[in-house]
């Protein structure tokens, strides 16, 4: 007479489990193809770059991200010394149950080439930093396209990055809905790698109110930790350290997950060879979870 309650109990735990995961076979052709040779580094304003966005358009149509205007593409200038250089966000939306907005992001770009390293190994592939985010990204928006969000989520590959948060900038300079639908940013950098298996949350000092939604308990075998959000961290305080800094100035609720630099950070040596696909899957699925509860509660 046990044997049923138990059965069940097992069946609706694998079933929760199933409803909450996310392609792993996916997420690992995208960190691979974005952090190939063939992009070049997807340095911003290069042809590298420009087969980039062609890909992410191509999986944005494929996962059945909505575009704003009929283009996923939007076009901003910035200033590099006496050059201009045009850079290139994409984005689309999931449509939610409601009008206000969760912004989920990743930067796409990178470093480019090494134009001193001729006939040597000299593309910056960047594949941590950051095509596991966009992978991540990707990853996320391909779950929720199949379980409708409470809220519209829009689904942002920010260009110029590397360059001062230029794509973010521009974003919030002119965005696609107004600032007071935005309800919460959740950005990644660097998801893919971490010796010690850590994640980490960055903003829950500055927004105490979304702690409930964050879940620190242990989860596998990545472990998420809140930190490098205070004024004594120094360096060590990625408040202003990618894109979501523009949320979180604009007073806009902002959360970055993200791993503690390696030895192949900003390094011709950050190859797909080095990400650790097991730790990456889950630190997908532990931003995922975070998305889904906040989702569910703000």
């Amino acid at each position: 007479m046990k044997i049923l309650p138990v059965c069940l109990f097992l069946f609706m735990g694998f079933t929760a489990q199933a409803q909450s995961s996310i392609d792993s076979l996916q997420l690992i052709k995208d960190i691979r193809t974005l952090s190939s040779d063939k992009f070049e580094g997807r340095r911003t304003g290069s042809k590298g770059s420009r087969m980039a966005q062609f890909y992410l358009k191509d999986r944005f149509k494929q996962i059945g991200i909505q575009p704003y205007h009929n283009t996923f593409e939007y076009p901003f200038f910035f200033s590099e010394g006496e050059k201009q250089t045009m850079g290139t966000n994409l984005f689309g939306y999931i449509k939610g149950k409601t009008d206000s907005i969760i912004v989920v992001s990743a930067h796409y770009d990178h470093l480019g080439i090494k134009k001193e390293q001729a006939g040597k190994d000299s593309i910056y592939n960047g594949a941590d930093d950051n095509a596991s985010g966009v992978g991540a990204l990707l990853a996320i928006a391909a779950y929720f396209k199949k379980h409708t969000p409470e809220h519209t989520l829009l689904i942002v590959t920010f260009d110029g990055e590397e360059e001062g948060l230029q794509g973010a900038k521009a974003f919030l300079k002119q965005p696609p809905v107004p600032v007071t639908q935005m309800v919460l940013n959740i950005n990644m950098d660097m998801v893919s790698r971490n010796d010690k298996n850590e994640l980490y949350v960055c903003g829950l000092n500055q927004f105490p109110q979304l702690k409930k939604y964050v879940d620190l308990s242990p989860d596998g075998n990545v472990k998420l930790l809140s930190g490098h959000d205070h004024k004594e961290d120094g360096a060590q305080n990625w408040i202003n350290q990618s894109d979501h800094y523009e949320f979180y100035k604009m007073k806009i609720p902002a959360l970055y997950f993200g791993v503690e630099d390696h030895p192949d950070y900003h390094q011709l040596s950050d190859e797909f060879e080095h990400i650790q696909p097991s730790f990456y899957y889950q630190a997908t699925q532990r931003v995922l979870k975070v998305i889904l509860a906040a989702d569910n509660g703000i």
